[in-house]
């Protein structure tokens, strides 16, 4: 079931949480650099994943947490050209690959419910009349509540 909600995602009720990164991410905008500042322990570990990885774009990893946490970072936007550049903009082809993949963990980790922004349309720069078909395509097919923030409102629990 795909319900669309409004208010932060930081506060979100679901046991895990998807969003849109690049390889090489520096977590310094968006939803992103919340949840940096949230779980900074996360932004160091995928700075070491990346490194020993190389992860590519369409590509997904999760972190976690003892509590139960899981945050899911879909690799939907092209890497920056530098070490110190912004990453590039997001693909209809990444997102797919990433979504995808993300369905397939969420079953590998039995994950009960999720929580994504929408995906790749702020900094990734896409339009959501074409990411919400996708989301659809690959992520409906799982038998969880999928709650996506359509609207971001800072310290307002979503009625979920």
């Amino acid at each position: 079931m795909i319900k669309e909600v409004q208010g932060d995602i930081l506060l979100t009720d679901a046991q895990a949480i998807a969003h849109g990164v690049a390889p090489n991410d520096h977590f310094d905008t968006g939803l992103a650099l919340s949840l940096r500042e949230n779980y900074p322990a996360m932004a160091k570990d995928f700075r070491h994943f990346c490194r020993l990885e190389h992860p590519h774009p369409g590509e997904v990893w999760m972190w976690g947490t003892v509590n139960k946490t899981r945050i899911f970072n879909l690799m939907t936007q092209e890497p920056a050209k530098t070490q110190k550049g912004h990453p590039g903009a997001a693909t209809l082809s990444n997102v797919d690959h990433s979504l995808k993949k993300l369905a397939k963990r969420i079953k590998e980790e039995n994950i009960k419910s999720l929580a994504l922004p929408k995906l790749a349309t702020g900094y990734g720069k896409l339009n959501w009349k074409d990411v919400f078909p996708l989301i659809e395509k690959r992520l409906s097919e799982l038998d969880i509540p999928i709650y996506v923030y359509s609207l971001y409102k800072k310290g307002e629990k979503a009625k979920e």
